[in-house]
């Protein structure tokens, strides 16, 4: 029986743990917590990320290590590395914890980004205006997610207040994108350089925070085929092993590269019961070196994140083809504790199903939002 130890004991690890279990696969998770989500489906071994002792018990106990997010430190990861494989690789962590690191390697590889600089000085932020125009936006370089360490910089005069803001952390100013839309995609990759490439995925993004991923996208073979190439081209570049998810803006036709995480991924989440084999499959199928699956879609997903807390669950489970995913975390303003999905195979179908659900799921007024989107499908068949 293959092992395989998590570095994170989050809804992720919780994922890849559940997907392990159909291949014979047991997962261990590492995390601080007294009881995090994953431990109710996965052994749990406390102790601090940065523990050196925590990480040689997992040598003891696993043949492969993974991690569930990227913020974790990459020396200790570099330590475990000396023991075990780490996959994926430290290398790709370094560059995607930092998001100066990250454009600047996304950029040598001749990849759209948005125009950057960084932010070190009081003086960087009177630069980056006169540079990248306004609004722009700052970010912090690192620990950023979910749209925090994010300041939307509009007017010049708003340089104090973000820089007090600040406090001295390192960060990048980014062009403002006037994107058409928010993608992502999702590659998989094994060490024998074999790829499998998940459909393009639209996003709808509240307060900094993933609302919903819709997939297929509706898109055009050119729009497939560059966003082929990109996908490729970043993972064969880091020498990745496991899933790679990037978010793309797209932009009069073109795709940007907003970020890349190396890890599965919130927009993947559809993948568990829309495509083949899902991306937490896929991820722990590379990282053990088994053949990797299927990643075409079966039909049309809708996936919905529930945020904060829980709709009612009998009107829930009164949706046709509703799938609920209950993270087992404490309800929390802003806090994503879990998911849901609806699929269909026609876009007439999932069209009712993802209507019903955002009115069970209290967020009817989405459906504005969406139903644009859903209609664009129709002229994919």
């Amino acid at each position: 029986m293959k092992r395989v130890g998590i570095v994170g004991g989050g809804q992720l690890a919780r994922m890849l743990a559940m997907a392990g279990r159909r291949l014979g696969i047991r997962c261990e998770v590492l995390d601080p917590a007294e009881r995090p989500c994953a431990a109710s489906v996965a052994r749990h071994l406390r102790g601090d990320f940065d523990d050196l002792q925590a990480l040689d018990h997992l040598v003891e106990d696993c043949s492969v290590a993974t991690f569930d997010f990227e913020n974790v430190a990459v020396g200790p990861l570099a330590h475990l590395s000396q023991r075990m494989p780490v996959r994926p690789p430290p290398k790709a962590l370094a560059v995607a914890q930092d998001r100066l690191e990250e454009k600047r390697f996304i950029s040598e590889l001749n990849i759209p980004v948005a125009d950057f600089l960084a932010i070190d000085r009081r003086e960087d932020l009177d630069a980056a205006v006169d540079r990248l125009g306004l609004p722009c936006l700052i970010k912090t370089r690192r620990f950023g997610y979910d749209g925090k360490g994010q300041w939307k910089l509009r007017e010049r005069a708003d340089c104090d207040a973000v820089w007090n803001a600040l406090q001295g952390t390192p960060a990048i100013a980014e062009a403002w994108v006037p994107f058409k839309r928010e993608l992502s995609l999702i590659v998989v990759r094994d060490a024998r350089a074999d790829h499998r490439l998940y459909p393009l995925t639209e996003n709808h993004h509240v307060e900094g925070i993933l609302c919903y991923s819709l997939a297929p996208a509706a898109a055009d073979d050119a729009l497939r085929l560059e966003a082929e190439r990109l996908a490729f081209r970043l993972a064969d570049a880091l020498d990745y092993v496991g899933v790679l998810a990037i978010e793309l803006f797209e932009m009069d036709g073109h795709l940007m590269v907003n970020e890349i995480a190396p890890r599965v991924h919130n927009s993947g989440h559809w993948t568990i019961e829309g495509a083949h084999c899902s991306q937490f499959e896929n991820h722990l199928r590379a990282v053990t070196d088994l053949p990797l699956g299927d990643a075409s879609a079966r039909g049309y997903t809708l996936m919905l994140n529930v945020v904060g807390q829980w709709p009612q669950r009998e009107a829930l489970l009164a949706c046709a083809g509703v799938n609920i995913h209950d993270y087992e975390k404490s309800a929390r303003e802003g806090r994503k504790i879990g998911h849901l999905t609806v699929c269909a195979d026609s876009v007439e179908e999932l069209a009712l199903r993802s209507r019903a659900l955002l009115t069970a799921a209290g967020r009817p007024a989405l459906w504005e939002n969406l139903q644009p989107r859903i209609k664009a499908l129709q002229g994919q068949r």
